[in-house]
């Protein structure tokens, strides 16, 4: 396995408006789907990312497509407001429409009232889209390597993902929160995958 077989074609983007740095982390997040997934034997068949703007990390939640919006404000207060909080602000590509219901969902499900800005900016949530490229090509070398359903992988690859050397912010993700390199016990992942060693 090389790593032309599994990595993304990068075309030359189009102009991208750049987005104000934020104060904390996981105050301003962009999320976005990657949909088109085999289903997998949880019915799975979409990963629904979500990054944070100011530390890059991300987390890739399976989802199925069509999930009724109540399912999906509920998997995102526990895995995501339960580990970083509300956010301030989101940037997405996703239709507007999804969005202003999924804030407004949430609200009622926290059982307050959010002060928070969208965005809906299809060419400039370059963030997402360049983690979903990163585990597109994680998927690939995984499933190559290992087979299996995709899903059952992801959870290390969300690990793998955050567990490596980010050059925007000279660092891995994690060491942001931890301060000291985590072992890694399965780096079998990317073994073969050669350009997972400085994300971009």
């Amino acid at each position: 396995m090389t790593c032309q077989q599994v990595k993304a074609e990068h075309q030359a983007p189009g102009k991208l408006r750049p987005l104000s740095i934020p104060g904390w982390k996981w105050e301003k997040i962009t999320m976005d789907f990657v949909v088109g997934l085999p289903r997998t034997l949880r019915k799975h068949d979409t990963i629904w990312v979500i990054v944070d703007r100011l530390t890059k990390s991300a987390n890739f939640l399976p989802i199925r497509l069509g999930n009724p919006l109540n399912k999906l404000v509920g998997l995102y207060v526990s895995e995501i407001v339960r580990l970083h909080g509300v956010p301030v602000s989101i940037v997405s590509d996703i239709d507007p429409r999804f969005t202003s219901h999924f804030l407004g969902s949430l609200q009622g499900a926290l059982g307050m009232k959010l002060h928070f800005s969208t965005a809906f900016h299809p060419q400039t949530d370059g963030q997402s889209e360049r983690t979903i490229q990163t585990l597109e090509d994680m998927m690939r070398a995984c499933i190559m390597k290992f087979k299996g359903y995709w899903d059952d992988h992801l959870p290390l690859m969300e690990f793998a993902y955050n567990n490596n050397f980010h050059s925007s912010i000279d660092m891995a993700h994690m060491n942001l929160y931890t301060e000291e390199d985590v072992a890694v016990q399965y780096v079998g992942i990317l073994r073969d995958y050669d350009s997972w060693k400085v994300l971009n």
